[in-house]
């Protein structure tokens, strides 16, 4: 790969900070899914941070609120903030991983499927956001008429849907949490009862 020459115009401007900088968007369209938090959280603690986050000139988070939210719940507390004008793509390089190793492969699985399982549209904020800065979600692939079928669906399965339970005795805490998320990653429901 050819490396360009930086100029004196071109400045690295970087700083280190802490999570605590970073303002959620207070109007996150995306209300995230049980089980896509349960993989996002598995992810950052397997792999650790791989994507970017983006943020705005305050601080305000527009891109990656649930991943901001799982790496402060886990402990990964330090953030490195690069400033840009948006003319130049930000690259984040992981030198301590090869794309053609287990964990590489991994991960980009990883990548791509949270973003699939954790999307949950809040079609009612979408819908006021969208009239009031007079936009069109449709632009960006997004059918609001769509969303509330899939909502109005739901909302019949759920209410025609028995409840069913199971009761697992477990020898530990260690077998439990084993079995809670071997389950999670099957997409079932379920919780920890002591």
């Amino acid at each position: 790969m050819a490396k360009k020459k930086t100029s004196e115009n071109d400045e690295n401007r970087a700083s280190i900070s802490t999570i605590d900088a970073l303002i959620p968007d207070d109007k996150n369209f995306n209300k995230g899914t049980e089980y896509g938090q349960k993989l996002l959280e598995d992810s950052l603690r397997e792999f650790g941070a791989g994507r970017s986050i983006l943020i705005d000139k305050n601080n305000r988070i527009i891109a990656g609120n649930k991943t901001v939210e799982n790496a402060g719940q886990i402990g990964l507390n330090d953030v490195i903030i690069v400033e840009t004008d948006g003319t130049k793509l930000v690259a984040v390089k992981r030198t301590d991983i090869d794309i053609d190793s287990q964990k590489g492969r991994k991960m980009a699985l990883a990548d791509n499927s949270i973003g699939k399982v954790d999307l949950s549209w809040d079609e009612e904020l979408l819908r006021a956001v969208a009239e009031d800065m007079q936009f069109d979600p449709h632009d960006w692939g997004v059918d609001l008429a769509e969303i509330a079928d899939d909502e109005e669906e739901q909302e019949a399965k759920e209410k025609h849907v028995d409840d069913w339970f199971i009761n697992i005795e477990c020898t530990g805490e260690a077998q439990c949490q084993q079995l809670y998320d071997e389950l999670i990653k099957r997409g079932i429901i379920c919780k920890i009862i002591h």
